[in-house]
């Protein structure tokens, strides 16, 4: 059975679009299963119904015009309970409806099973024999086995726009139509421009496949391709020694014999005559290779599937070779949506900040390290598109939503003043709130909140956005490492920390050591880990290597030297040990610098050391912990991730991670009770504390120091100042007794109404 399967899931894969894969798909299970008929529904899940889009066994005229209603027949009856139904004699059962186009007449065993992904029904699909017989628990295993394993690919075909709406005239060229495809909400914000990929490799597992009609060009790039990819491999294997392996030489052996007209190319040419452009054409000859390779017995033949994917993969970037772009050669004068596998620190601040207009990431979430870095620099994103190519994004006109996590293509010009007309009433708004941005943060009943930034790319401009703030509440130190090719020197670290100290004493300036682990690795350290949120990562790295530390810490103190603002806050601290050996070190290190300051007649002031509070366990030992720092901060990100067991970069998960979570409200509510009652300062530095209803729940909580990116302090001063804390601490006993974040939600929503701050709860809630 598996291997019949994945020889089914395999031929799917490599269907051009996805009718064909469909129709490939029925006939092939009919096969395999011996059945007298296969069929497959998709469904309409707005309007509740399900349309026949392939068969092998009903008639074929029936394709696309047999549309069945959730509360119809045996079909509808299996996408409305979502599970599998395997019926003797389906003509006798009650919910039986006969549709006298698919001539069904002389079926009677009947095994139906949903489509569902992320709890969606995509569809059914069914097999049915003549005969009247219950079809055995294998054949029922491997129905629902096959439709859990196509579900994703009829998602990634929908999302490449291959899947056509059955109701649009055949005449409408589909791909002209404004299309949608959603992701996850990255940053807050709309934005217009063009798609412009950036360190972008063209991948055959990622290219749609294109019609074209000028064959003889097509043919003529597929052989000016060949040409450079075979000069490209002469080099590379000249540069071989005699000394290595026999295997390997055997690879480029292999390469050159694939370049050879008569092998790769006759069967590509024979495509392209048929009418795919010469890109699809090597796709759709290299996957059936690959295929062949990878169902063989011999390892070592298997393994040579690979070599033919990546010698292919460069031809196809040879054939597209006129499309690539990097950063240096963005559009002059146009906004621009980079474009990503997955953004990173250094690709956002090597790209040109006047062309950058929004961003989105393949991968990711709304709060992976790249989402947090577009919110600090107030720029719309997009994450996670799972299943999106950038091929279909690139050099394309876009529309996307930081709110709704919706990215819009093929904009008409209707389409295009509707989203410049949201844009610049967006633009209207954050006008308003710019004009009064820098007051006092005080509520309408004279309660002051500290507002802090939470810094890492340009810690002093993004001071300078908020100059009433109180100083930064987390530099993420991390940054400029990751910003690097190597460790930066205790020299290199001193004088990034002093123009952060020395630009705001009067402030106070919380350094984060250094966190890296999880989403935020360093290239020339690689962590090869399965699990790497629960692995060596924050603290127990560098805990571990003590060089690493010590250095940081001598940087952020020969920094302060002759300033007494510096906070020195510990990350992913789940023990005491963990505290008091930091503290050790630390201690070490300030005597080692003390003694350099003295020696120089300059004063060394001792830091308030601090910890993180973003792992469940450090809730149970609060009381330990308070006696031995200076203050808490929560970081609300992680504690979200840990407490939920949601993986904040999982796409798949993404619906299950909400910081307005119950228990996450309970931990928080927690944790203020027991920071008052050790008498330990404590500040929220997650990314809950710059939306405007996450702001409203900590301060009815009693929290009163709030540090988030610096493109959110205005607005949320803007809401300190209308509203009164005596009102949200009346409405904090309904929201801890919510069961769901959307109870939650609802409450605080309610509230920011009643004060006129609507408009605040799309602009970043």
């Amino acid at each position: 059975m598996l291997t019949s399967l994945k020889h089914i899931i395999q031929e799917m894969s490599q269907s051009p679009n996805l009718d064909s894969a469909l129709a490939r798909l029925v006939t092939m299970v009919k096969k395999t299963m011996k059945v007298d008929s296969c069929s497959l529904y998709l469904s309409n899940y707005a309007e509740r119904h399900l349309v026949l889009v392939a068969t092998d066994g009903l008639h074929a005229d029936a394709v696309g015009k047999v549309i069945i209603g959730f509360n119809e027949g045996l079909i509808g009856l299996v996408g409305d309970r979502e599970e599998p139904l395997n019926i003797e004699d389906a003509p006798t059962h009650p919910r039986f409806k006969h549709y006298p186009e698919v001539h069904e007449d002389n079926y009677h065993a009947f095994i139906g099973t949903p489509i569902i992904y992320q709890r969606k029904v995509l569809g059914v699909i069914t097999m049915q024999h003549k005969e009247t017989r219950r079809f055995s628990e294998d054949d029922e295993a491997f129905l629902v086995t096959l439709a859990a394993q196509i579900a994703l690919e009829i998602v990634n075909a929908e999302m490449r726009g291959s899947l056509h709406n059955m109701q649009l005239d055949s005449r409408v060229d589909t791909q002209l139509l404004p299309r949608t495809v959603n992701g996850i909400p990255g940053a807050p914000g709309l934005a217009m421009g063009i798609g412009h990929a950036v360190n972008f490799k063209h991948d055959l597992n990622q290219l749609i496949a294109r019609k074209a009609e000028d064959t003889e060009r097509q043919i003529t790039r597929y052989r000016e391709a060949v040409q450079i990819t075979r000069k490209q491999v002469a080099e590379l294997s000249s540069d071989l020694s005699e000394n290595l392996p026999e295997d390997v030489r055997a690879i480029f052996q292999l390469y050159h014999q694939l370049l050879d007209a008569n092998s790769l190319g006759r069967e590509v040419e024979k495509e392209i005559h048929e009418g795919w452009d010469a890109a699809s054409s090597l796709k759709f000859v290299v996957e059936r290779y690959a295929a062949r390779f990878e169902n063989m017995e011999d390892p070592y033949m298997r393994e040579r599937a690979v070599d033919i994917v990546d010698l292919s993969n460069r031809i196809l970037n040879n054939i597209l070779l006129e499309e690539s772009s990097s950063s240096s050669d963005a559009p002059d004068n146009t906004p621009c949506i980079l474009l990503a596998q997955e953004v990173s620190a250094p690709m956002l601040a090597e790209f040109p900040r006047d062309k950058l207009a929004g961003i989105i990431s393949i991968k990711g979430s709304n709060n992976s390290h790249a989402a947090i870095l577009a919110r600090a620099m107030g720029v719309p994103a997009v994450m996670g598109l799972q299943g999106v190519s950038i091929n279909l994004l690139k050099s394309k006109e876009l529309f996307i939503d930081g709110y709704s996590g919706e990215v819009v293509l093929n904009i008409d010009e209707k389409t295009r003043n509707e989203y410049q007309a949201l844009i610049d009433e967006e633009e209207a708004l954050y006008r308003k709130i710019a004009e009064d941005g820098d007051k006092p943060s005080l509520t309408q009943d004279k309660q002051h909140i500290s507002l802090l930034v939470n810094a890492g790319l340009t810690a002093s401009v993004e001071m300078e956005q908020f100059k009433q703030g109180d100083g930064i509440g987390l530099y993420r130190t991390e940054i400029p490492f990751m910003m690097r090719e190597r460790f930066p020197s205790e020299r290199e670290q001193y004088e990034l920390y002093k123009d952060v100290l020395s630009a705001h004493p009067s402030k106070e300036i919380t350094m984060r050591t250094l966190d890296v682990g999880g989403d935020k690795p360093l290239n020339y350290f690689p962590i090869n880990e399965d699990n790497p949120f629960l692995g060596w990562r924050g603290i127990r790295l560098t805990l571990d290597h003590p060089d690493i530390f010590l250095v940081q810490v001598r940087a952020m103190l020969r920094a302060s030297i002759g300033l007494s603002n510096l906070h020195i806050l510990l990350p992913m601290i789940t023990s005491v040990n963990e505290v008091d050996e930091s503290k050790r070190l630390i201690k070490q290190a300030f005597l080692e610098v003390k003694e350099e300051a003295m020696a120089e007649k300059k004063m060394l002031s001792k830091p308030a050391v601090g910890i993180m509070l973003e792992v469940p366990a450090v809730m149970f030992q609060l009381e330990h912990l308070a006696q031995r720092v200076d203050f808490f901060s929560v970081g609300t990100n992680d504690l979200t991730q840990y407490l939920l067991a949601v993986d904040r970069n999982n796409a798949r998960v993404s619906n299950l991670y909400s910081s307005y979570h119950p228990a996450v409200l309970g931990a928080l509510h927690q944790i203020f009770q027991s920071a008052t009652s050790a008498k330990v300062p404590v500040t929220v530095c997650g990314e809950l504390a710059g939306e405007p209803l996450g702001a409203v729940l900590l301060m009815a909580m009693g929290y009163r120091k709030l540090s988030m990116n610096a493109h959110s302090l205005r607005k949320i001063n803007w809401v300190i100042r209308h509203i009164n804390i005596q009102e949200v601490r009346a409405i904090l006993p309904d929201i801890l007794h919510q069961t769901t974040p959307e109870g939650v939600r609802q409450i605080l929503n309610k509230y920011l109404e009643s004060k006129q701050l609507g408009g605040l709860v799309r602009a970043g809630a």
